[in-house]
């Protein structure tokens, strides 16, 4: 019990609460609407211009903020006007703001330990500030995805329907993808720019072995986010190991073990088997 007795470890208990929440509600859009590249193309903008404020002497979340925005507001009309899938619109986002990102990096003089932290991140050297932007950011997703739950539920459900019967979808869309861009930013000095990623997605797809429901799969994630970091610390603390790569690996060992548990497997060969006998 002596890991309650440190700041730090207080510190980084909150901020893997408050990250786990919102990365892994972010990742429940990014799995029923297939863009598994959000994540990567979000995490390396806000990478980018977190290098941005770095070299120009600004602060580095202010950039990472604004620039990850910035490929939100392209990816969605990106899609629409260049009749692009968003997976394709994701990976062009993600191809440049992965070249700027080293470009930022080649441009900064001296030592690059900053852009390393951003890189890897450090949830140890969380601070009050970071816990607060993150529950900030954690409050605002969860508020907007009660408030416009059927709008949202119906958008990823299918984006045409919902546009037909006169709902907001393309809004709705924008709405997810400047959320994400926020959540990554937040997350982006506690969990780093590479790791977020999985964050995002890991705790989700989990939640998505186990349930048909997409409010069940919102809390389920979220208690698997939550999970993945309070563990990953537990065994960074205990074994001296690197915080932001055990989180990420428990995370990835929660998935793999509701992929083995899961109904829809049982399901889907119950299915097959059917199918092979007719």
């Amino acid at each position: 019990m002596e890991i309650f007795g440190y700041q730090f470890m207080q510190n980084a208990i909150l901020s893997a609460f408050l990250g786990g929440i919102s990365c892994a509600i972010i990742g429940v859009f990014v799995v029923l609407m297939h863009m598994p590249f959000i994540g990567v193309a979000m995490s390396h903008a806000a990478f980018a211009g977190a290098l941005l404020g770095i070299w120009l002497g600004f602060d580095p979340l202010i950039g990472a903020f604004v620039l990850s925005l910035a490929a939100a507001a392209i990816i969605g009309p990106l899609a629409d006007r260049g009749e692009l899938s968003p997976e394709t619109s994701l990976g062009v986002i993600f191809s440049l703001m992965l070249g700027i990102a080293f470009l930022f990096m080649g441009l900064m003089p001296g030592t690059k330990s900053g852009a390393l932290e951003l890189l890897w991140g450090s949830i140890l050297t969380s601070t009050r500030g970071d816990i607060i932007l993150l529950a900030v950011v954690a409050v605002i997703v969860v508020g907007l995805i009660v408030v416009f739950y059927k709008e949202i539920q119906a958008t990823v459900f299918n984006r045409g329907i919902a546009l037909s019967v006169g709902l907001p979808a393309t809004v709705v869309l924008y709405g997810i993808l400047f959320l994400t861009g926020a959540t990554v930013t937040a997350s982006l000095r506690s969990i780093g720019g590479l790791l977020i990623f999985s964050l995002i997605l890991n705790p989700a797809a989990a939640a998505y072995q186990l349930t048909y429901s997409m409010k069940k799969m919102f809390l389920l994630a979220a208690c698997f986010g939550v999970l993945s970091g309070w563990v990953g610390l537990l065994f960074s603390y205990l074994f001296n190991i690197p915080s932001g790569a055990t989180i990420v690996v428990t995370s990835s060992l929660i998935f793999m073990v509701t992929a083995i548990f899961s109904p829809k497997r049982k399901v889907k060969g119950w299915r097959q088997q059917q199918i092979t006998e007719e």
